[in-house]
């Protein structure tokens, strides 16, 4: 009952000076606000960055070109390719658990059917390619593996391409031209829609590698190599013999490729999403203490003002004690005030960004229970100073002060 008391006595003094308490709230407001809004924005492009990582496929391992070194100097990701159709056929042959395998090249070619064209990436791949990205069809066949061996003219469309070459047709068993060369539509690929960094998934035509290497890029070399693992328990070894085998082929000079799965490329993307999260929700954290300073500011001043009063208090047979709990109450309650107002604005922000940006959010019951209690420790933390100060004030000279 007496900490009921306490608390109602709290909130008539925040409004008492209602617009005060409201200005020194606005800093928690802002701070737990913003962490809130960063940490639900951080949250949701980790859940989108696993959610794509999944839609690569099942038990995915890709050899990428490049992490070769030159003179000291590593030329990392994506560098130089010396990939070959050979390393792609060495593995599909020699390592045991690698049950599907694609070389993969990749173009920009312009298309055009019947007047329309459109500039769209082809890629080149082998016929597990829709096994070892778990992506099925959602019209006509996939092309064969005798396609890939006699270097067929035929190609799988995504949708995007289809919807701009076909709007008002089938586009399977039509014939479209890249780089001057027919190739015939055999299936169209199911929707993907857009990935978090804006690019369209289902922008692509896809031909057997031979057909691409020969016919329409005309390159000796393939831009990576997509493995899937048997299961998820044989992801590791599979990768293991993958470097074995590839470092056998290239009599031990150093590695011009790098191999990853799923989880290490997930690991990656999220450990930089991560870094920048905290990053963003520290700038947060400084909106936070801004917020507590400013509380212990107002309940100093709040305490000059009130001199006479805790006087009085004090001369009538209050302790010190409650004195402190009085004060220490009121920034608590301010505190959490702000906090509480902060956790709706943020909810908000966070929500409003999704809707308007199509930026992905998740939104926690962790960031807001930590919001919640942070609230609380800054008011507890920046408000005991004046309350300790409020309760060493001497009754006589309290009674004194005008």
């Amino acid at each position: 009952m007496r900490l009921f008391t306490t608390i109602i006595i709290a909130f008539r003094a925040l409004r008492r000076n209602l617009l005060r308490s409201i200005l020194t709230g606005l800093g928690m407001i802002i701070g737990v606000g913003a962490v809130i809004t960063l940490i639900s924005m951080g949250n949701g492009a980790k859940a989108q960055v696993e959610a794509q990582i999944a839609s690569l496929g099942d038990n995915l391992i890709t050899v990428f070109p490049g992490n070769f070194t030159t003179g000291g100097v590593r030329g990392g990701w994506g560098s130089a390719s010396t990939l070959t159709v050979e390393d792609a056929d060495a593995i599909r042959e020699q390592v045991p658990g690698a049950i599907g395998v694609s070389p993969e090249t990749m173009d920009r070619v312009q298309v055009i059917v019947a007047g329309l064209n459109w500039n769209t990436r082809v890629q080149g791949e082998s016929a597990d390619y829709p096994a070892i990205r778990s992506w099925p069809l959602s019209a006509g066949d996939f092309f064969s593996e005798q396609d890939v061996r006699t270097t067929a003219k035929v190609c799988v469309l995504g949708q995007t391409v289809a919807d701009q070459l076909f709007p008002d047709g089938d586009p399977v068993g039509q014939t479209i031209r890249a780089r001057n060369i027919p190739l015939r539509v055999t299936g169209v690929m199911k929707a993907k829609g857009f990935n978090a960094a804006g690019t369209d998934q289902d922008d692509f035509i896809i031909v057997p590698y031979t057909t691409a290497m020969k016919r329409v890029t005309r390159r000796d070399r393939i831009s990576q190599i997509i493995i899937q693992a048997q299961d998820a328990d044989s992801v590791e070894r599979v990768q293991r013999e993958v470097e074995n085998l590839l470092s056998q082929r290239r009599d031990g000079r150093d590695p011009d490729y790098t191999v990853r799965n799923q989880v290490e490329i997930a690991q990656a993307r999220n450990a930089a999403n991560e870094t920048m999260t905290w990053l963003l929700a520290g700038i947060g954290a400084v909106s936070l203490v801004v917020g507590g300073i400013g509380i212990m500011n107002i309940m100093l001043v709040s305490v000059t003002e009130r001199t006479r009063e805790i006087g009085i208090r004090l001369a009538v047979g209050a302790h010190g004690w409650d004195v402190l709990l009085q004060f220490l109450t009121e920034a608590v309650v301010l505190s959490l005030l702000g906090g509480g107002l902060g956790i709706a604005m943020g909810i908000g922000a966070s929500e409003f960004i999704s809707a308007h940006n199509n930026i992905p959010v998740a939104i926690s019951s962790f960031s807001i229970v930590l919001a919640f209690g942070v609230s609380a420790f800054i008011g507890i933390a920046f408000g005991f100073f004046p309350a300790f100060k409020a309760a060493q004030l001497d009754p006589i000279d309290a009674l004194r002060y005008e």
